[in-house]
């Protein structure tokens, strides 16, 4: 009898050798999947760097590439390609690559420090304070070396990221870092776009840099500032082990010895000195830090060794890299070489940060339903109503009166009396049939986007929900801006009607990927956030595009300017509110109900879809008229329906006329300011309304604290 022997099992690659723990195969595993995916990161990088530095108006051969590296080393001239490639391309990829690097790290830890997936350089205002900072120092004529730029940028966005974790750690919820950084970073761009406007001369070319532009002229700042990022990387990587502790929660960290407030200011510190090298270097380069840990992540679900933050950091730091020359070559190989250098590689970054922030919106949990509505809305009886209206309508009338007044040129009250009798001289004649149209845009407008703002909180369930935050505000202008850019002599009412068009693209876009969330409040805000991103860069890419030496136009109007108006241009905005508002009058229990929950208007007979769709499309239509009159204002629908229902309550019948009057009371206000201030020059009043407005949200959003 033979006995046949057993066929000897050989054991799968990965799978635990005999007598070898699991762990120990696990970690194996996990050690050689950490190992190729830096080696595929490290080719890709290689890959990119070649082709970028191929790329340029002048072809250039590798016998040429290698001949200008080989010149860096020696003392011979070189030919005019090697000087080019030395001077202009060799920079611009030591920039791309400090710069995705920086702004990487700089993502990766400050998500880690605020536990926010969200949180990055650009929504925690870090990049905008960074560069307000920087534009402040130009714009008064001085030219500060390498060192003292940086040291000035990262003055200005540790600022910035103090106010914004100070605000938004007031209450629970991961959304509300969002809105705080989207607050502020929307108050400090427009006193950098005030800046630029008023200095024009000393801020020339300030406006594409400040889209975060790779193009360099020669070393100096790069080489200078690239061991400042080194080294606060390589203390990122250092407090890797503390971040990891951190993680698991403050108590647990303090128990092993880990201080966490220590160890978030350290990371913090860290993560705004890396944002600042890259502002210094190429200016706010957006969405960057919120894209590469992302993606770093979303790898590390496969690889669980990059998790670990000694490997999270520098991991997302390669990352960065890889989507700052990637977007860099796409922008050269879609505009060709001679009309990118115009293209700033930010705008590449912020579509692709858009889509980011829109698919983390789909992921993120809804924090329930916050109380910001409710925080200063209280019961009111009919009679605190009338005398809210009354005060705000005298309020109102008495802003109208200065703003006729007030300007460049004082004039009185019997100056006005004579001129509607036609009995005025000349000058005052000429000041009041320009400035009369002026006021008139301003107070319609505010009434618009005011009503519009109420409209869009109660149909969205959402009181932090506006047409700016929305990105409604943005859709309309796009469609403006590609009227007043490609047809500079087009009419008011084509511009308004490809406004019109733009906002209602942008409000389907945003309500039509929130409805698939049950329109969700973290969701919605959060893509409505996404697609104002997407229309600012598109804003910028035109006006770069079609008329780069000559920005100041566009930025006025998307800035909102009532300068210029004539009483036909503000015609469509008094109509607008003339149809609309005895429609809202009329639907104002279905508004009321609508604003309750998603069961109840069904159950007393409301069809919430086609309700819906009606209320949006008012308050669209009420936006898109506003923009086409005086261009993009922020805030207005924010704070007006806010203050209205701290004064009168949640009924809607009340809430919105209070709302309008308020709105128009805050733009007339903020538009006579704008050209008193500093006449005979002006501040556009969108400039002075996120002033206003971005204040007034960071403190709602600490009133409203759980």
């Amino acid at each position: 009898m033979s006995v046949t022997a057993p066929a000897t099992k050989t054991a799968p690659a990965g799978d635990p050798a005999e007598g070898e723990p699991a762990g120990a195969a696990t970690r194996r595993r996990n050690t050689r999947r950490t190992a190729l995916c830096a080696a595929a990161a490290a080719c890709a990088v290689l890959v990119l760097a070649a082709v970028h530095v191929s790329q340029g108006t002048a072809a250039l051969d590798l016998p040429t590439v290698w001949r200008a590296f080989s010149s860096l080393w020696s003392d011979s001239s070189g030919s005019q390609a090697d000087a080019v490639l030395i001077s202009s391309r060799l920079p611009r990829l030591a920039a791309g690559l400090v710069v995705g690097c920086a702004l990487g790290a700089s993502g990766a830890a400050l998500q880690s420090v605020s536990r926010n997936v969200l949180a990055s350089p650009d929504t925690l205002a870090v990049n905008a304070g960074a560069y307000f900072a920087v534009v402040a120092v130009a714009a008064f004529g001085l030219t500060l070396p390498a060192f003292l730029a940086g040291g000035t940028a990262f003055v200005g966005g540790l600022a910035a990221a103090a106010v914004v974790l100070g605000v938004s750690r007031a209450g629970a919820g991961p959304i509300r870092l969002v809105l705080a950084g989207s607050a502020l970073t929307l108050a400090l761009m427009s006193l950098s776009e005030m800046l630029l406007i008023l200095r024009e001369q000393q801020t020339t070319g300030l406006y594409a840099w400040g889209k975060g532009t790779l193009a360099q002229i020669g070393m100096e700042y790069v080489a200078k500032l690239t061991p400042v990022a080194l080294l606060a990387l390589i203390g990122l990587v250092l407090l890797g082990r503390r971040l990891d502790i951190l993680a698991l929660g403050d108590d647990g960290a303090a128990v092993v010895g880990v201080s966490p407030r220590i160890t978030r200011a350290i990371a913090v510190v860290l993560a705004v000195l890396l944002a600042a090298v890259s502002v210094t270097i190429a200016g706010p380069v957006g969405f960057v830090g919120l894209c590469a840990p992302a993606i770093t992540r979303f790898v590390g679900a496969r690889v669980p060794g990059l998790l670990k933050h000694r490997m999270f950091v520098p991991a997302s730091a390669v990352t960065g890299v890889l989507v700052v020359l990637g977007a860099d070559v796409l922008l050269r190989a879609a505009f060709g070489a001679q009309a990118s250098t115009a293209v700033p590689t930010g705008i590449v970054t912020s579509f692709f940060g858009a889509a980011v922030l829109v698919v983390l919106a789909y992921r993120s949990k809804d924090a329930g339903k916050a109380d910001l509505a409710t925080a200063f809305a209280r019961l009111r009886s009919r009679r605190a109503f009338v005398v809210t209206l009354v005060v705000v309508t005298v309020g109102l009338l008495a802003a109208v009166v200065a703003a006729v007044l007030l300007g460049d040129a004082r004039l009185l009250l019997g100056d006005v009396f004579n001129w509607l009798g036609g009995r005025s001289g000349d000058y005052v004649s000429y000041v009041l049939d320009t400035r009369v149209p002026r006021v008139a845009a301003a107070l319609l407008a505010g009434a618009a986007l005011a009503v519009a703002g109420a409209v869009v909180q109660a149909v969205s369930r959402n009181p932090l929900a506006e047409p700016a935050i929305l990105g409604v505000v943005g859709g309309a202008g796009v469609g403006a801006i590609v009227i007043i850019t490609a047809v500079p002599l087009a009419s008011f009412w084509f511009i308004g009607g490809s406004a019109l068009a733009g906002a209602a693209a942008a409000a389907a876009l945003v309500f039509g990927l929130a409805a698939r969330r049950g329109l969700e409040q973290n969701v919605l805000v959060l893509i409505g956030i996404g697609v104002s991103a997407g229309t600012m860069a598109v804003v910028s890419l035109l006006i770069v595009l079609t008329d780069p030496h000559n920005a100041t136009k566009a930025l006025v109007w998307m800035s909102g300017s009532t300068y210029g108006r004539t009483f036909p241009e503000v015609l469509p905005v008094l109509l607008t509110l003339i149809v609309t508002l005895p429609v809202l009058f009329a639907m104002r229990r279905e508004l009321d109900l609508i604003g309750l929950d998603a069961d109840t208007p069904r159950l007393l007979g409301v069809r919430p879809a086609a309700t819906r769709l009606v209320l949006l499309s008012i308050a669209v239509l009420l936006t898109a008229a506003a923009v086409a009159a005086v261009g993009v204002i922020g805030f207005v629908g924010l704070v007006a329906p806010h203050a209205s229902r701290a004064l009168v309550g949640q009924r809607n019948a009340r809430v919105v006329p209070v709302a309008a009057l308020l709105g128009a009371l805050l733009v007339v206000l903020a538009d006579t300011v704008g050209r008193t201030v500093i006449a005979p020059a002006q501040i556009p009043v969108g400039i002075i309304t996120a002033i206003i407005g971005a204040p007034y949200f960071g403190w709602l959003l600490w009133r409203s604290k759980a």
